[in-house]
């Protein structure tokens, strides 16, 4: 997989993230829905390049979006994903990328990630909230949509990353 189509996608969807899909999600479930394109991308990443590409994925798209969308800290969006690219490449070192496996991971990381940003928010005393509440109307309801966003994406992703890591004169596995 070469890193710099990844990349490229990966500025895209900061692009859709920020721009489109604010219109899509109702104005009364946009306190609540976040979802995270650019995680989606980083736990593809670290399914066909490994976890130290897809650690410096993950950290520095989430600081892009901590910039970009969430001003409060600058920090805890990076320092989730580049956290959860590494732990997902670890995953994949063990056990090949399955539909199956990518869902699970899409969900327990995307559950995971919002619980870390959630967790340095409260050490900063940002936020009131206890976890129970959080966890019941933001973080399941962003991993159910993560996880329904990265099920429409896989197929197109998976070929768009593995195309762009074959060489001119090698076949398509699939």
């Amino acid at each position: 997989m070469r890193i710099n189509w990844a990349i490229l996608l990966g500025l895209v969807l900061v692009i859709a993230e920020n721009a489109i899909v604010p219109w899509l999600i109702p104005p009364g479930w946009s306190d609540r829905l976040l979802p995270h394109l650019t995680f989606i991308l980083t736990i593809f990443v670290a399914g066909y390049a490994g976890r130290h590409p897809a650690f410096l994925f993950g950290l520095g798209f989430g600081l892009l979006q901590d910039m970009l969308s969430y001003g409060h800290l600058i920090g805890p969006y990076g320092f989730g994903m580049g956290l959860i690219g590494y732990l997902a490449g670890l995953l994949s070192e063990y056990k090949s990328y399955t539909i199956s496996l990518f869902s699970w991971a899409v969900l327990v990381f995307g559950a995971l990630l919002d619980s870390i940003v959630y967790s340095i928010y409260n050490l900063f005393r940002l936020t009131e909230l206890p976890f129970a509440h959080v966890f019941y109307w933001q973080v399941a309801p962003t991993a159910l949509l993560q996880l329904l966003i990265a099920l429409l994406l896989y197929v197109p992703v998976r070929r768009y990353l593995v195309k762009a890591s074959l060489s001119p004169g090698e076949d398509n596995p699939e």
